[in-house]
């Protein structure tokens, strides 16, 4: 592609699940997911969840060194259904301004299983 310069990705929403169901399969992705984010220093932004394989990726990318950006709704963290969060959190007001945060703040997206959520 000479003469163009191609947009680097600089960060990634992920769209995937809290369900707790551990699918070896699925949570061998979700970690390796998060390792290649943090190993290419690409900014995770997610909904803010450390459960099911929203915790696999978060985590894999934070620990690997990745910074990550959970965006949750305010009511979800106040009644604390979402465990701990990731990374730096920003909190909304709606579940349509989440999405709307989420999109604001990525270059690319990624859908993974077991998130009903991602057919908004």
């Amino acid at each position: 592609m000479e003469g163009k310069s191609a947009r680097q990705v600089k960060s990634i929403c992920v769209f995937y699940g809290t369900n707790s169901r551990k699918n070896a399969k699925f949570v061998k992705a979700a970690n390796n997911l998060g390792r290649v984010l943090a190993k290419r220093k690409i900014y995770l932004v997610y909904g803010g969840c450390s459960l099911g394989l929203m915790g696999y990726v978060s985590i894999a990318a934070y620990v690997g060194g990745s910074q990550v950006l959970s965006i949750i709704q305010t009511a979800l963290a106040e009644e604390n259904f979402t465990r701990k969060t990731i990374g730096e959190e920003l909190r909304v007001p709606t579940m349509q301004d989440r999405i709307w945060k989420m999109l604001d703040n990525s270059d690319a997206f990624i859908a993974l299983p077991c998130g009903i959520g991602t057919l908004e």
